[in-house]
């Protein structure tokens, strides 16, 4: 038995690639940019009620921003970083 001083080599393959995690990132901007467009529309006043709360941007643009940026992080999983 011969002792080799040199320590041994882990594998250093992640299982997901470059793309992986860039796909991820822009999926994580768009999931933040869906909440940041859903907040706000509240009133100062609680006397006061603001129909703002059910304007379009609040009630159909934000949350399908949001599922999108859910589709992409799917895609991202999904995508297989070594194909050309």
């Amino acid at each position: 038995m011969s002792n080799n001083t040199k320590p041994q080599q882990q594998d250093k393959n992640f299982v997901f690639g470059k793309k992986n995690y860039k796909f991820m990132f822009i999926g994580l901007a768009v999931i933040a940019l869906g909440f940041i467009l859903m907040a706000g529309g509240g009133s100062d006043d609680p006397n006061e009620f603001n129909e703002a709360v059910y304007n379009f941007q609040r009630i159909r643009l934000a949350p399908t921003i949001v599922l999108i940026g859910f589709g992409i992080q799917v895609y991202a999983i999904l995508v297989n970083p070594h194909k050309k």
